[in-house]
């Protein structure tokens, strides 16, 4: 076996094998126990396990990402030029999203959210508070700026790259090395005269996201600082086991202490009606999935909730980043939802037909969801071509 089939079942080779590792809380974050190694049979919830509260087998799930690079070594096993994976007669002839094993049998994936910054320096602060609370958070890409131009910023995990990047290298690379990570896209306009969100008087912070729309952004990450985000402008809510905190530009954030292949794992949407919210979504091609969790306990300790009653968790792929549609609070229902007017959009990158149709590029909202969340699609090639113009320098 060679070239890219010795790669690919290398690759794989490498993540079943797992290994024993551990993380820790920061002194101002939830204690968190120490790590176990994978068990064969377990569902893989990254490059490590998660906490060892939870040891009991959930068995062997079609979508992850080790299942798929399981059906990617079968594949080159028998010789196949390309991973492909069958997923129904009627969408044979539909473009395949990157090169990624795991976006095989996918042609979509929520890959950002845009949100809006109208100050120069609550935009340097809001990088500063993704950054240096959340750990392996950095700055991906940046644009503009000058001229008193749009200046752009995409923070992140890891590469967004929907192939295996060239810096990636077995046995040693860890998954915040490989590609397929979501991002969070940060636009300041020096233009707009009007504030989105000002955060207020005083030492630390304590105003409200302007909108409920937008319940949180989930991050699951090895560990989070609190005194970070109170620093850089953040209004810690509460923290009590994992954190909500509002983000100085005005997003509301959920962070918990485990691990994950993308750390960034869905936006939480409050909706006036959950299953109306669904139907749109399912008409954008997103489906319903095994709702996602941090560590392996899957809710039932005190460092994770499990998924909300009433709720249904939708993404165009088990493995890109997706929504977790909310019933609103009992006490809210009869008021209608406002939007959060930092979010500028939740942008799904694409495969175009093989005809070429949809072709479009841009981040400019197409549609908005029933509670108001703009939908931005983004067609893939677009988005590699932007990635090599944007992406900051590591050298």
């Amino acid at each position: 076996m060679t070239g890219p089939s010795a790669a690919l079942a290398a690759l794989a080779a490498a993540l079943l094998a797992g290994g024993a590792a551990a993380f820790s809380a920061a002194p101002d974050c939830p204690a968190a126990r120490p790590l176990s190694p994978p068990r064969v049979g377990h569902r893989p919830r990254g490059a490590l396990a998660a906490s060892r509260d939870a040891d009991a087998d959930d068995g062997e799930h079609a979508h992850t990402r080790r299942a798929a690079l399981r059906r990617g070594i079968l594949a080159s096993s028998l010789g196949a030029a390309a991973v492909s994976l069958p997923i129904g007669d009627h969408n044979a002839a539909r473009a395949a999203l990157g090169t990624l094993p795991e976006f095989a049998d996918a042609n979509a994936a929520f890959q950002s959210i845009t949100v809006d910054v109208t100050d120069k320096s609550q935009f340097d602060e809001t990088i500063a508070f993704f950054t240096n609370s959340f750990d392996g958070m950095k700055v991906l890409r940046e644009r503009g700026g000058g001229g008193g131009g749009i200046k752009d910023a995409w923070l992140g995990f890891g590469p967004e790259t929907l192939s295996i990047p060239p810096a990636f290298e077995l046995p040693v690379s860890s998954l915040s090395q490989y590609g397929g990570h979501a991002s969070l896209h940060l636009r300041y306009d020096p233009s707009a005269t009007a504030p989105l969100y000002k955060r207020s008087g005083g030492e630390f912070n304590n105003e409200p996201a302007p909108g409920d729309n937008i319940a949180y952004l989930q991050l699951g990450v090895p560990q989070y600082r609190i005194s970070q985000m109170t620093k850089h402008g953040g209004n810690v809510l509460d923290a009590y086991g994992w954190v909500n905190v509002v983000s100085p530009a005005g997003l509301p954030v959920r962070a918990i202490v485990g691990i994950r292949p993308d750390p960034m794992m869905f936006l939480a949407v409050n909706c006036e009606d959950v299953n109306k919210s669904e139907e749109f979504y399912a008409k954008l091609g997103f489906a319903r999935q095994e709702y996602p969790y941090a560590r392996l306990n899957q809710g039932q300790g005190q460092f994770e909730p499990p998924q909300p009653s009433g709720s249904a968790y939708v993404a165009p792929s088990p493995n890109s980043m997706g929504v977790l549609l909310l019933p609103r609070e009992r006490k809210l229902r009869k008021k209608a939802v406002v939007p959060n007017r930092v979010l500028r959009s939740m942008n799904v990158v694409y495969a175009p037909t093989e005809d070429g149709g949809g072709s479009a590029g841009g981040l400019d909202p197409q549609f908005a969801d029933p509670s108001g969340v703009p939908v931005a699609f983004v067609a893939q090639e677009y988005l590699e071509k932007e990635i090599k113009q944007t992406a900051v320098s590591r050298s």
